[in-house]
């Protein structure tokens, strides 16, 4: 693109605007959202155009797209309205101060900016410009004015009359890193001490927060982008396939964008390009599916099935070829908060979910791609592998642990204290495998970090869905052949208490565990865990990590991109008892329609630069079977040895729940120069089928950003 030339305010006289037809009160098109990491959402409704007389504030030339215009718009504090014109290459920046006529127009696509971060919502940098304060003791502070700390205060002085005396309070009180300053009450909130209580920052234009800055160590903490505002609450969340690399995740709630509650037939989805930041959201109705709390597989073909849910018989298939979605065969049996996993032949097996349909715990069965139709299996008994819970049936057989392996057989994990094997053939089958803890730990996490050795990581849970405490107990599981003994180790603890937090697993094979809460509280930010916790299986050890803005507990996701960033996002949703009901009466604190993006340590230097990538390139787009060999280059690689390889299969997420995720380390590797050749896993229930992320990752541990692979029967 031409390097933008900005003119300062023209006169619209200039312009060649032209009223092309009557003025209109909503987009006549597909409007789409971008988020601009900083809190707003600016939406663009093409062919059409914002019409007045006045002055811009500016007017760019030269500037080769719509987006483009939306993120020019989006550094421009004054900026509330914009108009791309498509024919002209110009964006036109405007504010919001004179009448503005919203008409058709095929020449021009009109942005605006859609919502403005509000008192309450969760920020992660200051919304205004930061003030520096040097206290009469020498101390320094960042004084950010409009916003808040909300967490426990260990001193509270009254009669304190500026933010200056009270971040001289602080200066004086023993380990006091942040303190707010009530204008109102002219009060002193002295915070407690991170990690110990839990912090959480906030705009509210009543107060003024007072933090001592920190330098944070990004190569060995990482480092969370500002928060992404979007159009519902990720309650779910799965990676589009796509060659050769994907740059898609598409994330869904139930009938409201912030509410659930009841078979509505609809479902709300948003579409985020990582890459670019371009959001959009639409509402699914032809499948006639709520697909709240569902279970998720994705199929060797890439194909996304969702099945349960509010609506509890349905499947819904998602497409990435099309981008649609179409019905499947009914569930013979209604299921909600279900588990499913892919199996070694590429059918899926389902078990569990009384939250929806029948209140009772509901057996196994299977689903085959070939025939589309399901089947019970009798014999795949549920009751082994329930948990207790307080509240009965419809929590016990919730979200099981679940892992495809040989020979269609199906691992379960957790969150019971027993493990079982699950067969799948005939009426289907079901063998103890062990005993993994002494308590039951519903909603903790599991993964699968390497299963050329079958290494299973499961930490967290408590023993009741809701109202109970979580445990920070980890342990490691190893599996062999289906039917055997499970061999479980119990390792070090996690640092913190976690319910109802996410894992994902990193191509080194290291775990990442966000979010979660000390004591399992549905629909609550009670305590949240801001500071993530890093798992790394050779030393068998946690390392606490750079704290997130946001609480992410009950209905929280986590998801690998294919850049090694994880998203993270979500949390919340409104029970109403009526389809399309209002939610005012809801506590929109605990809503959290948005997500952070985090970079792991690994992507740094030690100075606190990007480290150099290794590149895969010349990686075929046509799939490849079970056992056969990759052949590509990789390049860019920096002294110190060849590059290791790994496989992860692309995930989806929701409940705490990711079955489809799996790390494969690479190992039978020849190298010739820049050219590799990596032989795969000879079995299908290691390496499932399905669409995986292809790393390479040089000496010092920096991962390339991930090419697809399709690995099929």
């Amino acid at each position: 693109m031409a390097r933008s030339i900005i003119i300062q305010a023209l006169s619209a006289s200039s312009l060649l605007f032209s009223v092309a037809s009557a003025t209109i009160e909503a987009c006549p098109g597909k409007e789409t959202t971008w988020s601009s990491g900083a809190g707003q959402l600016y939406t663009t409704c093409p062919n059409t155009d914002y019409q007045r007389g006045g002055r811009s504030l500016q007017i760019v030339q030269n500037v080769g797209n719509c987006q483009s215009c939306v993120e020019i718009c989006s550094k421009d504090t004054r900026c509330r309205k914009a108009v791309y014109d498509k024919q002209q290459r110009i964006c036109h920046v405007k504010d919001d101060k004179n009448l503005m006529f919203w008409a058709s127009d095929s020449r021009f696509d009109a942005i605006r900016l859609d919502t403005e971060i509000k008192d309450g919502s969760f920020i992660s940098t200051c919304p205004v410009e930061l003030t520096k304060y040097r206290s009469s003791g020498g101390a320094n502070f960042d004084v950010c004015r409009g916003s808040d700390y909300e967490g426990r205060s260990v001193k509270i002085v009254r009669q304190v009359t500026t933010i200056n005396a009270c971040a001289d309070l602080c200066s004086t009180t023993r380990d006091c890193k942040k303190a707010v300053f009530d204008h109102n009450d002219n009060v002193c909130h002295i915070k407690g001490a991170e990690p110990a209580t839990s912090l959480v920052w906030v705009k509210n234009k009543r107060f003024s927060t007072i933090t001592a800055p920190v330098v944070s160590d990004i190569a060995k903490q990482g480092k969370w982008s500002d928060i992404m505002r979007l159009p519902l609450i990720p309650v779910a969340a799965y990676v589009v396939p796509q060659f050769p690399q994907a740059d898609r995740l598409m994330f869904f709630s139930s009938w409201g964008v912030d509410a659930f509650g009841g078979a509505s037939g609809m479902t709300q989805f948003g579409d985020l390009n990582f890459e670019t930041g371009a959001v959009s959201h639409r509402e699914v109705v032809n499948t006639h599916h709520d697909m709240f709390c569902p279970a998720m597989s994705a199929l060797e073909d890439g194909r996304i099935l969702i099945q349960g849910g509010s609506d509890a018989e349905a499947v819904s298939i998602y497409d990435p070829a099309t981008n649609n979605f179409s019905r499947g065969s009914d569930m013979t049996i209604g299921r909600g908060y279900q588990t499913s996993t892919i199996l070694s032949n590429g059918k899926v097996f389902t078990i569990g979910g009384a939250y929806s349909g029948p209140r009772e715990g509901k057996n196994g069965e299977i689903y085959d791609p070939a025939t589309e139709e399901w089947t019970a299996l009798p014999k795949a008994d549920v009751k082994p592998m329930l948990t207790v819970d307080h509240e009965g049936i419809w929590r016990e057989d919730n979200h099981a642990w679940l892992f495809g392996w040989k020979a269609g057989s199906v691992f379960q994990a957790g969150p019971s204290m027993d493990q079982h094997w699950y067969g799948t053939e005939g009426q289907g089958s079901v063998v103890k495998a062990g005993t993994r803890d002494t308590e039951h730990a519903m909603c903790g996490i599991f993964v699968m970090y390497d299963a050329i050795r079958g290494k299973i990581l499961s930490a967290g849970g408590s023993p009741d869905y809701t109202d109970s405490n979580a445990n920070k107990h980890a342990h490691i599981t190893t599996i062999g052949e289906p039917n055997t003994p499970s061999q479980i180790e119990r390792v070090s603890d996690m640092a913190y208490q976690r319910g109802f937090s996410n894992a994902v697993v990193f191509p080194d094979g290291t775990v990442l565990v966000t979010g979660g809460q000390p004591r399992s509280l549905v629909f609550t930010n009670t305590n949240g865990v801001l500071i993530p916790e890093l798992f790394n299986p050779a030393t068998k050890q946690w390392t606490q990590l750079a704290a997130s803005a946001v609480p992410r507990n009950y209905h929280s996701v986590s998801i690998l991109l294919p850049d090694s960033r994880v998203f993270v996002g979500g949390g919340g949703l409104c029970y109403v008892n009526k389809i399309r009901g209002s939610t005012a009466g809801c506590d929109k604190s605990v809503d959290h329609a948005d997500g952070e993006f985090f970079e792991p340590p690994f992507l740094f230097n030690e100075d606190g630069t990007y480290a150099q990538r290794p590149v895969i390139s010349g990686l075929p787009q046509a799939s490849v079977k079970i056992g056969s060999t990759l052949t590509f280059q990789v390049t860019e690689i920096i002294a110190g040895g060849d590059a290791k390889l790994s496989l992860i299969r692309m995930g989806s997420v929701t409940h705490s729940v990711n079955s489809d995720q799996r790390r494969i380390p690479l190992e039978d590797v020849t190298v010739n120069g820049n050219e590799y050749s990596a032989k795969l896993p000879t079995d299908s229930g290691i390496l499932l089928p399905g669409y995986y992320y292809l790393f390479a990752m040089s000496s010092q541990g920096t991962p390339s950003i991930a090419q697809t692979v399709q690995v099929v029967l």
